[in-house]
């Protein structure tokens, strides 16, 4: 009996059987193609970090933000403000700018503090804009969220400048105090869908350019530097409010709307009385 050579080939032999591949090899390509996704998606968080890192420290003023206001101490020259204002970063939201007096109000949007202050001299700050001799100039700070935890302080002062980008920062805030947590432990204001809604209820918004403002905490930074400079100042718990940049004593105790708005007229009259004080020119010689 002859042995057997398999099929025929040249010279006789058998053709050499195929090897078969193991686990690992059948993986190793998929293996591959997650390590490079891997890989992808590391440097983009990577970059993404660092962009946002730069976004943090950067201070870019909302649309109209202004310096902090100065107390008038002699008769202004032709054209010049009543009310100047200092050099430095542009922190204040002003609302009726250009009178002769401004009162800077220092706010939380997270705080009940500010909330209330608001609601109890909301409607005699109305009747001083609406004689014109006063502005007023917003300064948010996020002292809340240090206290309290969370982001919820910064996400609406952010909201807020973004708004204010717009030309709607009153109308929004108005918004966030209708809506703030009644305890200021809870975080709710932190919410972006919660930002959005308040940017609609407020009305007049463009969800187009608010929408990535808010997203990308576009004014992050200049609340930032808000707050640094609000405590490095040492003024306390808000609120805190100013006349023309003196501070107002007793906002926490025995301050009311009539005594503060009495205040305010009286500084508005000193003001007027500079501004048509005759200057004293020499005369000039014969």
């Amino acid at each position: 009996m002859t042995e057997s050579k398999g099929p025929d080939t040249p010279g006789g032999s058998a053709a050499p059987k195929k090897k078969r591949k193991t686990l690992l090899d059948r993986m190793r390509p998929y293996a591959i193609g997650v390590m490079a996704m891997v890989v992808v998606f590391g440097v983009s968080a990577v970059i993404g970090a660092h962009v946002r890192g730069k976004k943090d420290t950067k201070v870019s003023e909302p649309t109209g933000a202004v310096a902090a206001a100065q107390r008038p101490t002699a008769a202004p020259t032709d054209g010049a403000s009543p009310s100047p204002t200092a050099a430095g970063p542009k922190l204040a939201i002003p609302v009726k700018p250009s009178a002769p007096v401004t009162v800077t109000v220092y706010e939380d949007l997270r705080s009940p503090d500010s909330k209330a202050f608001q609601e109890e001299y909301g409607a005699v700050f109305k009747q001083l804009l609406a004689t014109g001799q006063v502005q007023f100039q917003y300064r948010l700070v996020t002292a809340s969220d240090k206290s309290y935890g969370g982001t919820g302080a910064l996400v609406a002062a952010n909201a807020a400048a973004c708004a204010q980008d717009q030309s709607r920062f009153t109308d929004f805030v108005d918004q966030v105090w209708k809506n703030q947590p009644t305890d200021p432990k809870d975080d709710g204001l932190a919410s972006e869908k919660l930002m959005k809604k308040l940017a609609a209820k407020a009305g007049k918004i463009k969800t187009a350019s608010f929408d990535p403002c808010i997203e990308q905490l576009d004014h992050e930074g200049w609340v930032d530097k808000s707050q640094q400079d609000f405590a490095a100042a040492g003024y306390g718990d808000v609120p805190v409010v100013e006349i023309n940049g003196t501070v107002v004593k007793d906002v926490h105790t025995s301050l009311t709307p009539a005594k503060l708005r009495s205040q305010i007229l009286k500084e508005a009259k000193r003001v007027v009385t500079l501004r048509t004080a005759p200057t004293n020119t020499p005369a000039l010689a014969g």
